[in-house]
């Protein structure tokens, strides 16, 4: 029979783990809960690694840990520091001894590993390790010496774009620390202002993860409405293993919802691979790039298991995500056919305290079949980064703004759907891919293109893991249909030499010259016929588009069809209220084009990959919500709102 174990700061391990007689750790419980168990946990805080140890046996009896009804649980990765020495003006400084860490000193351990841009070879590298006055996190700086001078910055430079972007908070800039490490003890110089840390919560992260099972296929777990904070993730690349600060760690159909997750050295929510699969291996061993052993590393992920059955599935929704140093949510493989929905993530690497190829709000490899829905993800270096293998994914009706960059597709063939999305932010879609469908969404920034000529990548079967072939990224193959590109700024979105093979530009300008139909490209490559190995070379795909609107300078392609170009300054801004986000806009002009009710059948398939646009069930996708969840039948303005763009203020989440 199902039972509750209840868990409370003043509670015993030795206890029997009822409401009258609780337990004293969630770890406690963990060892103990069976399939269709549930764990309630009382108000406090935890200083723990909570490890599952069992799996649950199916939708229907899963294992749930859960916040008790109405009351706070703080479950973290960081132990409280008292016994600092004042030094003056400010400056502070502890001597931890290394026995509160145990085998792992995060202050010892470098942010490294495949991906990661290293500086130079004077540079010190960031650690995983982090100090805490009262819940917000100080900067790592390189010496002791650098502590009492740390700075004030108002802006910094961006290091993908080249583009200066704003310090958030920048009267905390000066608010740094450094760590000495010992034999026997780890000596931290910080400063704190005005503060007192010996009368503040001062604390200091000890713990890699807060809630993570060391095994794998720990399946159907559900983690309900908890704090989770400041554990010392590690960098998590797609080819190594990655860990977060909560994650199932390599198995099957866990919830993770309704949590305040935060201040994770590098990722927060972790759906991905694990370590047998390849481990940094380009870094330790430095015999080939890490673009080959990412490759080996699905054939690997294949070998062990990778499938439907015993993979992916996992859901993700209505947490809060903020304050992390890579990514709010995480994973290569491990992510398939998940959904991570409603989700409100910010503040994601925007201190650039460390830089590498592997930073977003949301960032996947392999995102086969992952919807990614109503979400609001703002201030962040990139708000969503799918890489690889993007096939069957869906995003649709999310709200981003703030980001220095807010969609990037990378290296992927598709089938995939962007529908009914705002993109505010100045660089709005980065295709360096093929095979998408754009459909109704509304963007003020600029679209980017880039030909992917040196690296082929997998594509799939439908529906599945299983790998049908790999080939490089030609680009075009893309559908826009019925969105509206509201102006742009080219030099707020990237520097020039980031430009890439084909471009940036506004609108969809970047598609100018591209065959507008299968039939013209393929006659263009008969004509250039030098038998099938040269037969396509690097020329681009086809381009289909209907029924877009221009606006604020913002210029369609030569090749557009039927395009609606307007004159006048359109007005977007997404305003935040609580947590209301409502979307303030006024594009004159837009709703004269009017567009059909469309479905996934009404788009041609996929060129290469061979596939329709479709659900996972199979029936043909249906554009049939707008980005505020109004159902849509009939015909309606380009757009991602129902009642078109003129003269609208409408609460979005």
């Amino acid at each position: 029979m199902a039972q509750v174990l209840h868990v409370s700061v003043h509670g015993s391990d030795d206890a029997v783990g009822t409401q009258d007689a609780p337990l004293r750790t969630i770890d406690r419980a963990a060892r103990l809960a069976r399939p269709g168990d549930t764990v309630t946990v009382h108000a406090g805080t935890y200083r723990e690694w909570v490890r599952p140890r069992r799996s649950g046996r199916g939708e229907n009896r899963r294992i749930t840990y859960q916040a008790a009804p109405g009351e706070h649980v703080r479950i973290t990765g960081s132990e409280q520091v008292t016994g600092w020495e004042s030094l003056g003006g400010g400056v502070w400084r502890v001597e931890v001894p290394n026995a509160l860490f145990g085998e792992f000193n995060p202050f010892a351990v470098e942010v490294d590993g495949d991906w990661i841009v290293r500086p130079g070879r004077d540079e010190p590298k960031k650690h995983l390790g982090a100090v805490y006055l009262d819940g917000r996190r100080l900067h790592e700086v390189a010496t002791a010496d650098e502590v009492p001078d740390a700075p004030r910055r108002e802006e910094i430079v961006d290091d993908w774009t080249g583009t200066v972007v704003p310090v958030p908070d920048p009267d905390r800039t000066p608010r740094v620390w450094h760590a000495e490490v010992g034999a026997d003890v780890t000596t931290i110089t910080a400063s704190f202002g005005d503060a007192d840390p010996n009368a503040a919560l001062t604390e200091i992260n000890v713990r890699p993860t807060v809630f993570w099972p060391q095994d794998h296929h720990v399946d159907f777990i559900t983690v309900r409405g908890f704090e989770l904070c400041q554990a010392a993730t590690q960098w998590a690349p797609p080819t190594a293993n990655q860990p977060g600060l909560i994650g199932p760690n390599w198995a099957r159909g866990w919830v993770i919802e309704h949590n305040d997750i935060h201040d994770a050295t590098c990722s927060a929510v972790s759906l991905g691979k694990e370590a047998s699969t390849g481990d940094n291996y380009a870094t330790d061993r430095g015999d080939k790039p890490g673009y080959q052993y990412q490759l080996e590393s699905v054939f690997s992920a294949r070998q062990i298991g990778w499938d439907r059955e015993h993979i992916g599935s996992h859901v993700v929704r209505d947490n809060h995500i903020h304050h992390c140093g890579q990514n709010a949510v995480v994973g290569h493989l491990g992510c398939v056919f998940s959904r991570i929905e409603r989700n409100h993530i910010h503040d994601i690497a925007n201190d650039r305290a460390f830089y590498g190829h592997e930073i977003a709000g949301i960032k996947l490899h392999a995102p086969i079949d992952v919807v990614i829905a109503d979400n609001r993800i703002h201030d962040c270096s990139l708000g969503i980064w799918l890489d690889w293998q993007t096939q069957g994914t869906r995003i649709t009706r999310n709200v981003l703004w703030a980001n220095s960059r807010d969609l990037f597709i990378e290296v992927s063939h598709g089938p995939y759907v962007v529908d009914h999305n705002v993109l505010t932010s100045p660089v709005s879609v980065e295709n360096h891919s093929q095979g998408g469908a754009y459909v109704r969404n509304l963007l003020c920034g600029t679209v980017n293109l880039k030909q992917m000529l040196d690296r082929a990548t997998p594509y799939h079967r439908a529906h599945s893991t299983d790998v049908a072939g790999y080939a490089i990224i030609l680009t075009g193959d893309d559908r826009w249909i019925g969105n509206v590109f509201a102006g742009g700024d080219l030099d707020k979105a990237y520097h020039p030499d980031s430009w890439g093979r084909i471009g940036s530009q506004t609108g969809t300008a970047a598609y100018d010259g591209f065959p507008t139909s299968l039939e013209q490209y393929l006659t263009e490559m008969g004509d250039r016929w030098d038998g099938d190995h040269n037969r396509f070379g690097s020329r681009v795909q086809p381009y289909c588009s209907r029924g877009n609107v221009f606006a604020g300078g913002a210029r369609p392609a030569d090749v557009e069809v039927d395009p609606l170009v307007l004159d006048g300054t359109p007005r977007v801004e997404v305003v935040t209220q609580g947590d209301e986000v409502w979307l303030e806009v006024d594009v004159p002009g837009a709703d004269a084009a009017v567009l059909d009710a469309l479905t996934g059948a009404d788009l041609p398939p996929v060129r290469l990959v061979g596939l329709e646009f479709e659900d996972v069930d199979g029936s043909p996708t249906a554009f049939d919500t707008d980005v505020a969840g109004e159902q849509l039948d009939g015909p309606h303005p380009a757009g991602p709102l129902a009642g078109g763009l003129k003269s609208a203020r409408l609460r979005l989440l």
